[in-house]
């Protein structure tokens, strides 16, 4: 059939104008249109990308376009349309001078002289495989002009790999003929009449409703799920987007060159609308001046001539002048300076304001100079904006400065007082000692632990632990004593002396200095105790007789006693005589610095070991209290 009159203008209107025609009655699916003398024309994928051999045709020119194709009131889609040129080749009947001499048996014959022909077109989009079409058509070498050419139209609706604004090259597979050809933009595409048709120009419609009691302004999308849509704010049409996720904006930030920009995130449509609705709005004017904000600094330029650079930013660009002058009763216009706030160029800032930058060149700094500012559309001019004060501002610096330190001494010394006390303490006992670190500490209970000396134990263990000491009490390890044994718990709380330093704290009571008493008389290789926690304060016992015949029991040992205890008054026993003892609580300050001055020295621990075997077993150095005590005799406990 022959090629429609508006597809000839289509090609036409491409051609000359760059524009691309729009069809309401078009295809739903690929086509193909033949002209005479081409007939029984189709159309089918060609996945070889390599056609057959054609002797029949050869392809002339090849013109590809773009454009939209509809049918009926379905929604439109973007086609591709090959317009080819083809040479017929003479038949080889007609080159010998007709038909005559033929018999008539070769005249019955007339599909000999309509062969069938075949052209392959492919396309390829980028980073695409190219995708072919073959079209297939009888020849009617009758009907062939003396030009022997014809023409055919491909329409290729279902496209791979094109999208908008993209470039498609167009080439016949057995030919080294090629096209390229742009696609169109979206924006193009949809600046058309069909463009409510096309799904990809369909964007949210926003509609902005001003709440003057609220002093807001509410955004609202007509027919939308506003969940799947996206707006951003920008201030003048090619400012800086913001995303914005709220529906209202306050008034007090909307100015007459804000824009909204709205898409749909659902991942299918990409086109985006940008409406500026607050254009006409000459009250929102105000927002605008009283945002405007100036900079004004002394300076040098490369040649060291005096210069006054001043910067003016606001949330739209402005129109208006900028002027020097001398701070007198009035600042005094300093003549043949004016500058205009439309010239030159606006810039956005971070803070998403445009900003004007200006210098005044050749300005005398001695007088102070300031600059005016007038806006168009204001009644009054904004000024006088002068340099900062510099001597000012050194002596703010200092005063500043000086405040800073006084705070800082005062942090310092409610820190550091702890530690300043326990320095002067440390001078008054022989001299500077290290302090900085505190050393470990073994709380031990006496052998009968009530509730009143426990919670008092527990107490005196917390104190410690805020001091800053690494605290071992006996009450708190009742587990692990259970695991291990009370003895080897406490060869292990010795290890952690050794390593650490620091002192054995042995709580005092009634009960306690009689076991002593008691222990200095007895035979030691029968000793039963009726307690594990016994254990702990009858191994202590052993600790301290080894540690006095080397001669250094008082650097190990520490006695306390609490005041409320009725058994403050009772002597010490031969044992525990030398060794420091500290009335609690009215000792505690006393008892604190004595560990920390005490514990900051490293021990080792030697002279000693013990076994269990049914009581305890010591074996030491011979001296004379060991002799002493085989001549005691047992003391049941």
């Amino acid at each position: 059939m022959f090629l429609p009159a508006w597809s000839i203008w289509c090609v036409l209107l491409t051609l000359h104008t760059s524009a691309w025609c729009l069809e309401i009655s078009g295809y739903g699916s690929d086509e193909v249109i033949c002209s005479q003398p081409l007939s029984d024309c189709t159309m089918e994928d060609d996945m070889s990308l390599i056609g057959p051999e054609n002797n029949v045709v050869d392809v002339k020119n090849i013109t590809p376009y773009f454009k939209l194709c509809c049918r009926d009131r379905a929604s439109c889609t973007l086609c591709l349309v090959i317009d080819t040129e083809i040479i017929i080749h003479p038949d080889k009947d007609e080159e010998d001078g007709g038909h005559s001499g033929h018999s008539e048996e070769d005249y019955s014959n007339e599909t000999e002289s309509n062969p069938k022909a075949s052209v392959t077109m492919c396309y390829s989009a980028a980073a695409f495989m190219p995708s072919c079409k073959t079209v297939e058509f009888t020849v009617n070498h009758a009907a062939v002009t003396q030009r022997n050419q014809a023409k055919f139209s491909l329409v290729i609706t279902e496209l791979v790999g094109v999208s908008f604004s993209s470039t498609v090259m167009v080439y016949p597979s057995q030919s080294h003929l090629s096209r390229k050809v742009d696609v169109p933009s979206l924006e193009k595409v949809c600046s058309q009449e069909l463009r409510d048709r096309v799904e990809e120009c369909h964007v949210p419609r926003l509609k902005t409703v001003m709440n003057l009691e609220m002093a807001r302004v509410e955004l609202q999308f007509a027919g939308r799920n506003e969940s799947l849509t996206s707006v951003c704010v920008q201030y003048e049409q090619n400012g800086k987007c913001q995303s914005w996720n709220r529906t209202t904006i306050p008034l007090h930030s909307v100015t007459p060159c804000m824009c909204l920009m709205v898409w749909d995130e659902d991942g299918q449509r990409s086109r985006r609308s940008l409406s500026c609705p607050f254009t006409k709005s000459d009250s929102l004017q105000t927002n605008v001046w009283q945002n405007v904000s100036v900079s004004v600094r002394q300076g040098q330029m490369n040649n060291y001539r005096p210069m006054l650079s001043w910067s003016l930013s606001a949330p739209c660009r402005l129109e208006g002048e900028v002027w020097p002058c001398y701070k007198e009763l009035s600042c005094r216009e300093m003549v043949g300076f004016k500058q205009q706030l439309a010239n030159g160029t606006w810039k956005q800032n971070s803070k998403w304001q445009w900003e004007k930058k200006g210098v005044f060149e050749n300005i005398n700094l001695q007088r102070s100079p300031c600059v005016m500012v007038k806006v168009k559309g204001m009644q009054r001019e904004l000024g006088p904006f002068c340099p900062e004060d510099t001597d000012r501002g050194r002596w703010s610096l200092l005063v500043v400065g000086v405040v800073l330190l006084l705070c800082l001494a005062v942090l310092i010394y409610y820190l550091l007082r702890d530690f300043v006390k326990k320095w002067v303490w440390s001078c008054h006992h022989g001299g500077f000692v290290k302090i900085d670190r505190k050393g470990h500490v073994v709380l031990l209970s006496p052998p009968d632990v009530d509730d009143g000396i426990s919670k008092a134990v527990c107490h005196l263990g917390s104190q410690l632990c805020n001091q800053g000491f690494s605290v071992s009490v006996d009450q708190w390890s009742r587990k692990e004593q259970c695991t291990l044994g009370p003895v080897p718990w406490l060869h292990s709380q010795l290890l952690e002396l050794n390593r650490l330093g620091g002192r054995v704290v042995l709580v005092l009571t009634k009960r306690a200095l009689e076991r002593a008493e008691e222990w200095t008389c007895v035979d030691r290789e029968v000793i039963r105790t009726s307690s594990p926690y016994s254990d702990v304060f009858t191994a202590s016992l052993f600790l301290i007789q080894a540690d006095k015949q080397l001669g250094r029991a008082g650097e190990r040992f520490l006695l306390v006693k609490f005041d409320s205890n009725p058994s403050s008054d009772r002597s010490l026993p031969e044992l525990l005589q030398g060794l420091r003892l500290f009335q609690l609580p009215s000792q505690n300050q006393a008892l604190f610095s004595e560990l920390a001055v005490g514990g900051t020295g490293r021990r080792t621990w030697t002279g000693w070991k013990w076994r269990t075997s049914n009581g305890w077993r010591e074996k030491t150095k011979e001296g004379p209290d060991q002799q002493k005590a085989k001549d005691c005799k047992y003391v049941g406990v």
